[in-house]
């Protein structure tokens, strides 16, 4: 498991237990003012406290926007803690809004109104164990969107099949199997003992080469061949498990960031790292960090690294860091929206930077712990974190709906 993502959930879920309480159901009163025990559910009492503990742990830690002729957005997937792998139709959940709220939560003994609890238009078991990351791959007119997590899977699933299955008759996705299943290799170790299989943490795509990229937990990145399934490179180098990868498509590069507190950047065709950039040394703060996400922009010039102690951007055509801050809590998604910087993290709020660091803006958002932020062309960004929440806002940075994902077991 991630201990970056365990962190901050386990300190989001002490202080959940501290504010919100379960409040014992009211049982029927007689006329002297005494409780009637005859129409206690216990069991209906039971289920409803290990609902409201589901919800409050689960977490969305990737959303994504599927790909459509439409200019605006019209679907957005979530990958969650609970293996889903998941699609929201978001006329319906905008529309669903001013409708009566399906989620309740309890605030000094008085229930109170929460995010709306979506129906998907799908949704799978894609992993055993968490699911961390999502990807869409286009190949001609086929569409695949891949998928990985905590079991050491990358699976790569038809779009439209997935679009097409009902959710209803087959709730858990038990006959809805993916097209690729990459297994990432396990180590031997002393005595001939295999390792376990390491996890995958973050997913990065090129096309033009027909690959698929894996951020694993063995300190190691790999690289797929999509149509044949077969494995074409190893990246060896870092000292400690990948958070993140993105593909730098334009110079046949992967980029990588780790617990270690580095960044590398990788030549896919020798598997060689090519640069190491380290965070942590253009921050003031003597704590060790990590790199929890990387991003470059439409023109793969500018490289965004988040850590657990602050921002940088630096230059990949000078090799130069542009501007670095510091931050009490940690970075845990970012991207560039032209020449600005979105970024979440620990705390409740979306920060939109200039490409020179500057604070330009600060939207608070429903997630108390971000892990994603994904930016549709038409501007529309979607957050999802901790609770099992997505916020969506407008371009304007409007809230146009929130609202709360469902479980496999819902």
């Amino acid at each position: 498991m991630n201990p970056a993502r365990e962190d901050s959930r386990s300190l989001e879920e002490d202080e959940t237990r501290r504010r919100r309480r379960p409040v014992m159901p009211e049982m029927a009163t007689e006329g002297n003012g005494g409780c009637d025990a005859r129409d206690w559910d216990e069991e209906g009492y039971r289920k409803s406290i290990l609902q409201e503990r589901e919800l409050r742990c689960r977490t969305v830690f990737r959303t994504a926007f599927a790909p459509s002729q439409s200019p605006n957005p019209e679907t957005v997937v979530v990958a969650s803690s609970d293996g889903a792998v998941a699609s929201y139709s978001l006329a319906s959940c905008i529309s669903a809004t001013s409708q009566p709220m399906h989620v309740d939560k309890v605030v000094n003994q008085k229930t109170l109104p929460g995010p709306l609890l979506a129906e998907p238009l799908f949704i799978i078991k894609g992993h055993k164990g968490p699911a961390y990351d999502l990807k869409f791959y286009w190949q001609g007119e086929e569409c695949l969107l891949f998928s990985c997590g905590d079991d050491g899977h990358l699976r790569g699933w038809n779009w439209k099949e997935l679009l097409n299955s009902d959710i209803h008759g087959d709730m858990q996705g038990n006959s809805l199997k993916p097209i690729l299943d990459l297994a990432n290799p396990q180590h031997e170790g002393p005595w001939g003992a295999l390792s376990p299989i390491p996890e995958n943490n973050a997913i990065a795509i090129d096309e033009q080469e027909g690959s698929v990229f894996s951020a694993a937990g063995d300190a190691c990145a790999y690289s797929w061949d999509v149509e044949t399934g077969k494995q074409k490179m190893v990246f060896k180098g870092h000292a400690d498990y990948l958070h993140c990868i993105t593909a730098r498509k334009s110079c046949h590069q992967i980029i990588t960031g780790s617990e270690d507190g580095t960044t590398r950047i990788w030549d896919c065709r020798s598997g060689i790292c090519t640069q190491v950039i380290r965070p942590e040394k253009n921050f003031k703060s003597k704590v060790s960090s990590w790199v929890s996400c990387v991003a470059t922009d439409t023109s793969e010039s500018w490289l965004a690294c988040g850590t657990s102690t602050g921002l940088s951007v630096w230059s990949l055509l000078s090799s130069e860091c542009i501007f670095s801050i510091n931050s009490h809590s940690p970075v845990q998604d970012l991207l560039f929206d032209d020449h600005q910087i979105l970024a979440v993290g620990s705390e409740p709020v979306l920060t939109r930077f200039s490409i020179n660091g500057a604070a330009l803006s600060q939207i608070k958002c429903a997630p108390q712990s971000a892990f994603s932020v994904s930016l549709h062309p038409s501007g529309v960004i979607a957050i999802g974190g901790y609770g099992a929440l997505v916020d969506v806002l407008s371009q304007y940075g409007s809230h146009l709906c929130t609202f709360c994902c469902a479980g496999l077991d819902t």
